[in-house]
This record gives C-alpha cells, sequence and structure tokens, in this order.
C-alpha cells in the first residue's frame, strides 16, 4: 500500500466508541499476499478530532508518558478487541466504501496483533 496521505477503499471496517471518539478500523497489506500488515485506524464523523486524538488518548491510558511504540500497540489492541468482541455498540460492515486522510504512519519494532505498520488519521465512511 501506498504511504499516500488520501486512501480510498472498500474493505471491512469496525467502528466503535472509543472513551468520546468514534473509531474506525480496517486493514491493508502492503504486497500482493494479502496478509493485513498495515492497520488503518481513523477518527469518523463530526467531532472534528484528528487522528492525533488517538494517540493522545493512548497517552493518557499509563501512569508514565509511553513510548510511541507503547502507544501504537494500545490502539492496536483497542482495535483487535472492538473487532473479536462485537459488543451492542459496534458495527461490524464487511463491504464498507471509504476514504481516510492518514497523517501519521508507525513503523512497529516487532509484529503486534499482526500488523507491522499503524497508520492514523481521520475516515469518512460513504
Amino acid at each position: 500500500m501506498p504511504t499516500a496521505p488520501h486512501v480510498t477503499a472498500v474493505s471491512r471496517l469496525t467502528v466503535f466508541p472509543l472513551y468520546g471518539l468514534l473509531i474506525a478500523y480496517t486493514t491493508r497489506s502492503s504486497d500482493q499476499r494479502g496478509l493485513g500488515d498495515i492497520a488503518v485506524v481513523g477518527v469518523v464523523g463530526p467531532s472534528g478530532a484528528t487522528g492525533d486524538a488517538v494517540w493522545r488518548l493512548a497517552t493518557s491510558m499509563y501512569a508514565n508518558p509511553p513510548t510511541s511504540q507503547a502507544q501504537a500497540r494500545w490502539i492496536l489492541t483497542q482495535c483487535t478487541r472492538a473487532r473479536m468482541c462485537r459488543a451492542p455498540s459496534y458495527r461490524d460492515l464487511p463491504q464498507a466504501k471509504w476514504t481516510a486522510e492518514l497523517t501519521r504512519t508507525m513503523h512497529l519494532d516487532g509484529l503486534f496483533a499482526n500488523h507491522d505498520i499503524l497508520r492514523t488519521g481521520t475516515l469518512v465512511i460513504e
């Protein structure tokens, strides 16, 4: 997947509330194997929040300032938890068309939740 800031795709989206934010999570692949090694996490809705809000939220969950890697793992944990738990307030959209403006890319220091890369920003579901 190119690292362009604007991405439009059709894929499975998991949409869930997280401490006042509405989050959408999906995966992309870096090559033809389709492994879903890139996590795409976007803030959805009219809140005016950006992808930075997710990183600030992750920081607030720790007593001491976490590393960027720890923040990324916290974000991914919330996304995979939401996808697996399917609480009533969560939505699973198997073939959603979406557009994201991805403003931050984090290359993880090791595979986490089957992801090597986390990209965050804002996301619009069409």
